[in-house]
């Protein structure tokens, strides 16, 4: 047996679930704290591939596979927040029955919170976060009521 030969690990189709494809590299654990993912809670197969060779996002990529789930429209909100670049796939019997990429609107509501303490959202006053987009790769957001620039997303996700 030859001990030097190397193997290549790909990552197993999956049957019925969702594909996260295009994550900006090093992103895919931030998707997966947006997926509620951690290790209390997994009930099916999980596969992540980081820094995978890509010729569309400056040369690598973050790519995501979840078994039997299917993801709603905030999560793929907040993922647009996160990977503007990402494109969802849902799989059905192990054939891709829906694709298509994230989008960004132009106002997020109720997605993330604000960065500045003082600002009347984190304040308890009865009025949800909300988002004008001032750029959308990297996604630059700016609150409507204090004019915070919000650009570390990933932390002040909701």
């Amino acid at each position: 047996m030859d001990n030097n030969k190397i193997f290549e690990t790909k990552i197993p189709p999956i049957r019925n679930g969702t594909v996260i494809d295009h994550i900006a590299n090093g992103q895919s654990l931030n998707v997966l704290k947006i997926l509620g993912v951690n290790e209390n809670n997994i009930d099916s197969v999980i596969s992540i591939g980081m820094h995978v060779p890509s010729s569309k996002i400056n040369g690598w990529k973050d790519v995501i596979k979840v078994e039997d789930r299917e993801l709603d429209h905030a999560t793929v909100g907040k993922i647009a927040l996160i990977a503007p670049d990402a494109t969802i796939s849902i799989i059905r019997d192990y054939y891709t029955a829906e694709k298509f990429k994230v989008k960004l609107d132009d106002r997020i509501l109720g997605l993330a919170k604000c960065s500045n303490p003082n600002c009347i959202t984190n304040r308890g006053e009865p009025v949800t976060p909300e988002f004008i987009v001032e750029e959308r790769n990297p996604p630059k957001l700016r609150c409507v009521y204090c004019d915070r620039i919000l650009t570390q997303i990933s932390d002040n996700l909701l």
